[in-house]
């Protein structure tokens, strides 16, 4: 049976455009701003980790608290948003922000390194909802697809650029020269989106406690949500797999950085054509075949023993991720409702980071018990799972919903 569409669904109506120009300055800049220190300083945080005197295992699960602190907070952020507005969540997500990246820099052991690490996520996870709520307020719901990719898409231009621009601060500061750039980056960000104007509805609005969203929603949340979860281990395993099969091969560093340089550039090439298509076509248009070039190209890696093979698989995981791009959150604003949107939001974020955060140490367990070709099958079937998952529940042309979701 189909259920109704979703509170904030598109419906057929008359066609109105967003007007991007409007959101360069409040959305779009903050964002690749956010995404540059991020991409500066992501590879330096395991070096600054290892200069405090921590082991490569425990280098690894220092760094990881940044994603347990993005669990931590999604459902708190919700409510701070929902009570405080928009632009007030923001300003608190990056004072946090910056006072987990000064721990970071001026760390005196590893444990304060960790504190730094748990509240860098914990500030990401409220700077990205405020950031998404702010856009499902003030977007029309027919260009929410496109608009959204672009904001994603812009901060992952950031991450794109930002290790480029950290390495040659690196090369004359050290690691910790990268962590200033993110330091500076998240001021910047959240200074710019102060001069933005609050949203109507953006403010508080008799915030919904979050016990009650999830009993409500838990039917949103464990049909949809589980298609979110998937995808979010697909992504941030691509990031720890390609390179570890990349050191399993033998792949010249060099050379390996230049392959993930390309892919990438696919990556956020494939970003606006993804709204667009997202706007036109469903959501599910985008969900099924995103997480079926996952499954495609975790299939191939342990077949893949050159730098070709690997490039060309490191290739079709950046076109699943760039296919993917906004699709997460475009789905979470369509069927969140509409008087508690941010509360609802929160809790949809957590099952993509949960994901995100599950994947990586998945592959961690697999790959100490055995060949890191089982990771990778054990990846392929997750993605062909979230693939049947979105086509029977995610939203199709016209933002109805399919199956039992409700």
């Amino acid at each position: 049976m189909t259920a109704a569409p979703a509170t904030g669904c598109p419906t057929p109506g008359p066609r109105v455009r967003a007007r991007l120009a409007p959101l360069v300055l409040p959305v779009f800049v903050p964002s690749a701003v956010y995404g540059l220190g991020n991409g500066a300083a992501a590879p330096m945080f395991p070096l600054r980790a290892l200069e405090l005197g921590a082991s490569p295992g425990l280098a690894g699960l220092v760094v990881a608290l940044s994603g347990f602190g993005m669990i931590l907070m999604d459902l708190p952020a919700g409510s701070i948003v929902a009570r405080l507005g928009e632009r007030v969540a923001i300003a608190l997500g990056s004072a946090a922000g910056a006072l987990g990246m000064l721990a970071a820099i001026f760390a005196p052991n590893i444990a304060v390194f960790g504190a730094g690490m748990l509240l860098t996520g914990a500030a990401t996870a409220v700077w990205g909802l405020a950031r998404q709520s702010y856009v499902v307020a003030v977007v029309p719901v027919a260009d929410r697809g496109r608009v959204l990719s672009i904001f994603a898409g812009s901060m992952r231009l950031g991450f794109f650029a930002g290790p480029f621009l950290g390495a040659a601060i690196v090369h004359g500061a050290g690691p910790v020269g990268a962590l200033w750039v993110q330091l500076g980056a998240v001021v910047l960000a959240g200074g710019l989106v102060a001069v933005m104007p609050e949203p109507e509805e953006g403010a508080a609005t008799g915030a919904t406690g979050i016990g009650t969203v999830l009993r409500e929603q838990r039917g949103l949340l464990t049909t949809l949500g589980s298609g979110a979860l998937l995808m979010g281990a697909a992504r941030a395993s691509r990031q720890v797999l390609l390179p570890l099969w990349a050191a399993h091969i033998g792949a010249d560093a060099a050379v390996v950085a230049l392959l993930f340089g390309i892919a990438g550039a696919v990556d956020v090439l494939m970003s606006y054509p993804a709204g667009l298509w997202m706007d036109r076509f469903g959501r599910r248009a985008i969900g099924v075949p995103s997480m079926l070039c996952f499954a495609s190209g975790y299939v191939v890696l342990p077949f893949a023993g050159s730098v070709l093979w690997l490039g060309v698989v490191a290739t079709l995981l950046g076109v699943a991720n760039g296919l993917s791009n906004g699709v997460i959150m475009t789905v979470g604003a369509d069927i969140a409702p509409a008087d508690r949107r941010a509360e609802f939001l929160g809790a949809w974020r957590l099952t993509h980071d949960f994901g995100m955060f599950a994947g990586p140490i998945t592959i961690g367990v697999i790959g100490a018990v055995s060949m890191l070709g089982g990771a990778a099958v054990v990846l392929a079937v997750s993605a062909g799972v979230g693939a049947a998952a979105m086509y029977r529940w995610f939203p199709g042309p016209g933002g109805v919903l399919r199956g039992s979701a409700r």
